[in-house]
């Protein structure tokens, strides 16, 4: 895979990450041996730890799924030899566990950061990914319409992590027969070698801009993508925390960078989550006057009204009532001529 930097973006090279083309050759071994391995929440996969007991992996998805120490003999000798020498082997004892996860999404896999994701620069793939996903994929159809075959199109994913949403819409307007110029965002490094990884792993080429939100990259975008962290995290993770507002900070800001860097006849779908608070959206609330000065036009809707309820238990979130799923696409109207 080729990585075309521009003036605004960063690009690793090989020299700066040596293991990448090891760590590919892991990935590829893992999908021709037909690995599948749907990511659960934290507390499912912790229940999942406890009901095991601390016996040992046997199979693939245990090690790269589960991410359950395991024995030697649990893995193929050339695939352990691949993990050894790409440096994702950490011994326990006699055990030994994989320092990265392996998540599938329709027939791609994905890597991300091994289990527990508790380190400030982890790279999280979960059940908000798939959402996410699901989501952008249900508008796709839409912009695919409208686009303009003969000139690319600039695609954004702001704070990629993992690189999902950025590498499956990619894809999905190649394959409709469009040019995509796709850059992949974050502020975190680490998300942007794993986003390299898994957009070679995919076949698809990208952009990667290391950066605050759109400060890493110039000009306008035909659609830009973005699943923003909106929880009020107690240890701030980059990958969970929203900041201010129980969490929904950051989604404000991405709305608002994002509504002043559409093209004309360009599209914003972001996905989020929300802490309702009296029956209200706080969120929507502060969107309302964004998107209004804008002048695009726009919709918004509950994907799911209830997820992370274990957060509610915090007392930050006591006098919450629930923390929602929600979808924003706003799209700026075409120049008329």
């Amino acid at each position: 895979m080729s990585h075309h930097a521009t003036a605004n973006s960063l690009a690793p090279t090989h020299d700066e990450f040596p293991q990448s083309d090891l760590l590919a050759s892991v990935l590829r071994h893992v999908d021709d041996a037909g690995y599948r391995f749907t990511t659960t929440t934290p507390l499912t996969h912790q229940r999942l730890l406890d009901y095991r007991g601390g016996e040992p992996g046997t199979t693939l998805r245990d090690v790269f799924g589960w991410n359950l120490p395991f024995l030697a003999a649990a893995v193929p000798p050339d695939l352990l030899d691949l993990m050894t020498r790409a440096g994702i082997l950490v011994r326990r004892g006699a055990f030994l566990k994989s320092a990265l996860r392996i998540a599938s999404l329709d027939d791609l896999l994905f890597t991300h950061s091994a289990f527990p994701t508790t380190d400030q620069a982890a790279v999280f793939f979960g059940p908000d990914t798939y959402r996410f996903v699901r989501f952008v994929q249900s508008h796709l159809l839409a912009v695919i319409s409208q686009a303009n075959p003969d000139v690319p199109l600039r695609l954004l994913d702001i704070g990629c992590g993992s690189g999902v949403g950025g590498i499956t819409v990619a894809r999905a307007l190649r394959r409709a027969g469009l040019a995509v110029d796709a850059t992949l965002n974050d502020i975190n490094p680490l998300a942007l070698d794993t986003s390299a990884l898994n957009a070679q792993h995919a076949g698809v080429s990208v952009n990667l801009a290391l950066g605050d939100v759109l400060d890493s990259v110039a000009g306008d975008f035909d659609l830009i993508i973005a699943n923003p962290p909106f929880l009020d995290d107690a240890q701030q993770r980059a990958y969970r925390h929203g900041g201010a507002g129980l969490g929904r900070a950051l989604s404000v800001r991405f709305a608002a960078d994002a509504l002043a860097r559409l093209a004309p006849g360009g599209r914003l779908l972001l996905y989020t989550g929300v802490a309702m608070l009296d029956g209200t959206d706080p969120f929507l609330a502060e969107l309302a006057p964004l998107l209004a000065a804008s002048g695009c036009d726009w919709r918004y809707e509950e994907i799911d009204p209830d997820i992370f309820g274990d957060e509610l238990s915090r007392p930050i979130y006591a006098h919450v009532d629930r923390i929602a799923a929600v979808g924003l696409v706003a799209t700026r109207p075409r120049v008329a001529v």
